[in-house]
């Protein structure tokens, strides 16, 4: 069975944006040459599920060839019909039932890059099984929590900690089964 996978960033104090969907802080490590682990962890995924304002803002910042590289299928959660783009499919219906499909699906596995409320959709309803978090060296204050209030308690297993030059943190995680 397919795995779905968060691959996502945090400052210290548990913020993926600053507000205003605000992601510049992660500008604060970049380096040259270092992509930590981004390009070996999405050799082993063939979907993306991502909501809008991630993924508008990436697509600005970055370019859409960030995510629709050609190999994948994404998914950009929004309450906004819209009509596909490419590989790209702008999902209106329930985040849990497109992954609980997806899940029983052939296929590599699962990436889920954010936002806040879908990641805590998927927690709420145990839909994630790996959790890689990169920390970032900053204590931002406020902004979106990468884990917002009102989910169940899940025990993880401790898979492996890389640390980086940089001072950015790599935590990652899998869901430990009952």
């Amino acid at each position: 069975m397919r795995k779905l996978s968060l691959f996502i960033a945090s400052s210290v104090d548990g913020y993926i944006a600053k507000p205003n969907d605000d992601l510049s802080f992660l500008k604060l490590v970049e380096k040259e040459g270092e992509d930590y682990g981004y390009a070996a962890f999405t050799a082993t995924i063939d979907t993306i599920i991502i909501g809008r304002k991630t993924y508008d803002y990436v697509v600005k910042e970055i370019g859409s060839s960030h995510y629709d590289n050609g190999k994948n299928d994404i998914y950009v959660i929004t309450r906004t019909e819209k009509p596909s783009r490419g590989s790209v499919k702008f999902y209106t219906g329930e985040v849990t039932e497109l992954v609980n499909k997806l899940k029983s699906e052939n296929g590599k596995n699962i990436y889920c890059d954010g936002g806040a409320e879908i990641i805590n959709e998927l927690l709420k309803n145990d839909l994630i099984d790996e959790l890689i978090i990169s920390i970032i060296p900053i204590l931002l204050g406020n902004g979106t929590r990468l884990f917002q209030d009102g989910r169940p308690e899940q025990l993880l297993d401790l898979v492996e900690v890389k640390t980086f030059d940089t001072g950015l943190t790599q935590l990652h995680y899998k869901r430990k089964k009952e």
